[in-house]
């Protein structure tokens, strides 16, 4: 037998945020049980459930794991505004020739995650 992925976990400060600002960024929400200073909070998304765990020490280095978004109906440029506007923050922009690439963002409490070209998005 193997096993199964059941959700990715992120510690964070605050679980409640952390998730609301993921639920919104994915076109998502919180469980119905999760609620403000809840030291756990679940994301369910399209092929993905995320959990977020508060714990007492902070972010001090860069993820070894992050996660990689793309823009379903927008595109990349669209949809790294809209996370700015929920809170992300850009890195690093990584974008080459022919609008290949991607944008490093960090979400409100500094986690780095990266918005790859969307559906929309044509070669340059």
């Amino acid at each position: 037998m193997t096993s199964a992925i059941r959700h990715v976990t992120i510690d964070c400060a605050d679980a409640y945020t952390l998730g609301a600002f993921w639920a919104d960024a994915l076109g998502a929400s919180l469980a119905d049980d999760d609620y403000p200073g809840d030291p756990e909070a679940l994301v369910r998304a399209d092929g993905v459930t995320l959990l977020f765990v508060t714990v007492p020490n902070a972010k001090t280095v860069k993820n070894r794991v992050h996660l990689d978004l793309r823009p379903r109906d927008r595109t990349r440029d669209e949809e790294v505004e809209r996370l700015r506007t929920l809170g992300a923050t850009v890195l690093a922009d990584h974008r080459g020739p022919r609008n290949r690439g991607w944008v490093t963002m960090a979400d409100p409490e500094g986690n780095e995650f990266c918005v790859e070209r969307g559906a929309l998005d044509a070669d340059g």
